[in-house]
């Protein structure tokens, strides 16, 4: 397949909760194609369809570069540790603009692979970060909400200060 154009902030579409993937079909396999070329384009660690575009519960997941991608569909949180840790988050959404935000230090996450067959993971540190920050993304919760009010409005002014062409 190919990478798609990615959308940016502050592109409505991505404070939308997405759907339910209820087709285990071709056009999901070619939208998790799609999603794994364009975060290699990317350069990222973690892609939910919303940042292409498409309103629908998929994530794909390579915080360590050189590893195989993970595909999540329908994923969500079926356990958060009470700790806490903060760590450095951004967006391919909102390129150039980071702030340390405060997640569970670790998770267990419920999804559906692309046969529709139900799964479990546990994950922590980065991984476990990166689920968070993309199922919220399929929330709705762009990152910069989960920062403080001084700290997203320092966000957006350093993002509106940058020359980005693709905006």
């Amino acid at each position: 397949m190919t990478a798609r154009p990615l959308i940016y902030y502050p592109d409505p579409r991505l404070t939308v909760a997405a759907a339910p993937v209820l087709a285990f079909d071709e056009a999901l396999r070619m939208l998790a194609t799609d999603l794994r070329d364009t975060l290699d384009a990317a350069a990222a660690a973690g892609l939910a369809a919303p940042h292409i575009g498409v309103a629908q519960r998929v994530v794909v997941l390579r915080p360590e570069p050189g590893t195989p991608a993970s595909l999540y569909v329908n994923p969500e949180i079926a356990w958060a540790s009470p700790e806490r840790v903060a760590g450095p988050e951004g967006s391919v959404s909102m390129p150039g603009v980071s702030e340390p935000v405060e997640r569970a230090a670790s998770v267990r996450v419920r999804y559906r692979d692309l046969d529709g067959s139900e799964r479990e993971e546990s994950a922590e540190g980065f991984r476990a970060a990166c689920l968070q920050h993309e199922i919220d993304q399929l929330d709705g919760v762009f990152w910069i909400e989960r920062l403080s009010r001084l700290r997203r409005e320092r966000a957006r002014r350093r993002y509106a200060r940058r020359e980005t062409p693709q905006r």
